[in-house]
C-alpha cells in the first residue's frame, strides 16, 4: 500500500513539473504569430526601407556623371554649394563650353543674382553633338544664344520628385517637360540627366547630356 501511494505521488509530481514547460511552449508559439494585428510584415518593412533609401538618394547629387566632379576644392559639390550658379559652373571643367556661352550672352550677372532657380546645364559633350558650324553660328548670335540658354533655366528650385512628371515654364517663356524616377530622368524626352540635384548658393543644377532647344 505504501509503495502504491508513493507511485501515485511520483506521477502527480512529475505531471506538475511538466505543466509549466507545456504552458511555456504554448506561450512562445502565440507570441511568435507573424500575423498578429499591428505587426509589420517582411514585405512592408522591405517597402519602407526601399522608400527610405530612395529618398536618401535623391536628397543629394546622383547619377553617373557625378563621378567626374572633383572630390574637393571649388569644383567639388561642397565648393559649388558656396558659390552662385554661374561661378559654380565655371569651376566644373565639364561645363566650360556652357560657361563660355553664358559669358558671350552676358548672362553671368543675371544667373548669379537670381534666387531659387533650377539650371539644366549641358556638358561639353552635349554641345559637341551640335555640328561645329552650327554651334559657332549660335555662339556668335547673342539673341539666339540668349534664348537657348534662358530656355535651360526654370524660375524655381525643382526637386527630383518634381521631375517625375512635370511641365515647367522657363525664363525664355517656353515650356519644357520632365519625366523619370529614382536616378533616371529625361528633359523633353531627348536629354538625360547625368548628374542631378547639385546645389549651388542660389540654384539647383541638373547636368544634362543634350542641349535643349526652344520651339
Amino acid at each position: 500500500m505504501m509503495t502504491s501511494r508513493y507511485q501515485r505521488l511520483a506521477v502527480v509530481v512529475a505531471g506538475a513539473a511538466l505543466l509549466p514547460l507545456s504552458l511555456t511552449a504554448c506561450s512562445s508559439g502565440d507570441g511568435d504569430d507573424s500575423g498578429a494585428a499591428g505587426s509589420p510584415t517582411a514585405a512592408q518593412e522591405s517597402s519602407e526601407a526601399t522608400a527610405g533609401d530612395r529618398a536618401a538618394t535623391t536628397d543629394k547629387p546622383f547619377g553617373p556623371g557625378c563621378a567626374s566632379v572633383p572630390q574637393d576644392g571649388a569644383g567639388s559639390f561642397d565648393g559649388m554649394a558656396k558659390d552662385p550658379v554661374a561661378t559654380a559652373a565655371s569651376n566644373n571643367p565639364e561645363l566650360s563650353t556652357l560657361v563660355s556661352a553664358v559669358k558671350k550672352a552676358g548672362l553671368v550677372d543675371t544667373l548669379n543674382s537670381a534666387e531659387n532657380i533650377t539650371v539644366f546645364a549641358p556638358t561639353n559633350d552635349a554641345f559637341a553633338k551640335i555640328p561645329k558650324a552650327d554651334l559657332d553660328k549660335v555662339l556668335n548670335d547673342k539673341e539666339t544664344l540668349t534664348k537657348i540658354l534662358t530656355y535651360h533655366v526654370v524660375g524655381q528650385k525643382l526637386t527630383p520628385q518634381q521631375l517625375e512628371d512635370g511641365s515647367f515654364e522657363t525664363l525664355q517663356k517656353g515650356m519644357l517637360t520632365t519625366s523619370g524616377s529614382g536616378e533616371s530622368y529625361k528633359i523633353n524626352d531627348t536629354s538625360n540627366v547625368v548628374c542631378g540635384n547639385v546645389p549651388t548658393a542660389n540654384a539647383t543644377v541638373y547636368i544634362v547630356d543634350t542641349v535643349l532647344m526652344p520651339k
